[in-house]
């Protein structure tokens, strides 16, 4: 057999992208990555037939070091360690980052990659949850600027107000995969500890989905008080972002 990966336009990858969306079915970190042409594009063959595509990203965005996605039809799966060597040869990475629910290319992390570790925690939706905090009021950003006259300053669409002052807020960005849109959120710091910031991650899933959109959400491994909020507003853990760097002899 005879392996190849040849670097294309981005546009000669997406009908098996598309089978790649289809099978990971949950939100994809590194999505916007694509369309803001921060990545390069290979195809992946054997014996000169087509069997799926890899994309390379980089740590800095003007560079190109770092395998992001690696797809295979599923025919063909079982070559993923031959062509996957094939790809870093001709891309030149440094690194593997996959998100732990990519399983393709995590297994291919475990084996080409050293000084691996996980950078943040991926959520996604669980469950209803019905949470309420006394004298606070959600409202949207429109709303409150009518209602008190007052700018909301850090451009969030939605906000926690309590007699009249901001005391949190937050949005869902749309920049990834659809239906699925990325939750994030602020309180401010006099009023944390109080079950603000589960309240208003339940709020904001709900406004999502009136949306069309499903929520999900990620923050820094270490960050326990994050994950606490995110765990009690009614998301899960999805999986992990993972990096490795690639082994000096691969």
């Amino acid at each position: 057999m005879h392996f190849k990966a040849t670097k294309v336009n981005l546009k000669d990858i997406l009908s098996y992208r598309d089978l790649y969306v289809q099978e990971m079915n949950r939100q994809i970190r590194y999505n916007a990555c694509h369309e803001r042409g921060w990545s390069d594009s290979y195809l992946l063959y054997v014996d000169e037939i087509v069997i799926g595509y890899g994309s390379v990203k980089g740590q800095e965005i003007v560079d190109r070091d770092t395998i992001f996605e690696f797809y295979l039809l599923p025919l063909h799966q079982h070559l993923a360690t031959r062509v996957f060597d094939v790809l870093l040869e001709v891309s030149n990475a440094k690194y593997i980052e996959p998100q732990s629910n990519a399983l393709l290319l995590t297994s291919m992390l475990y084996e080409f990659a050293t000084n691996i570790r996980a950078n943040a925690i991926l959520f996604e939706e669980d469950r209803i949850t019905n949470l309420s905090v006394s004298e606070i009021v959600f409202r949207s950003k429109e709303e409150y600027e009518k209602t008190f006259s007052k700018k909301v300053e850090d451009g969030s669409g939605y906000v926690l107000e309590k007699a009249g002052e901001i005391v949190g807020s937050g949005d869902f960005l749309l920049h990834y995969n659809k239906p699925f849109a990325d939750l994030y959120m602020e309180v401010t710091e006099s009023h944390r500890n109080k079950g603000l910031g589960s309240y208003l991650i339940q709020e904001l899933k709900r406004v999502c989905y009136l949306e069309g959109r499903i929520p999900a959400a990620r923050c820094n491994v270490h960050n326990r008080a994050s994950k606490a909020t995110l765990l009690k507003g009614g998301l899960r853990v999805a999986g992990c972002m993972l990096l490795g760097e690639v082994k000096k002899e691969v």
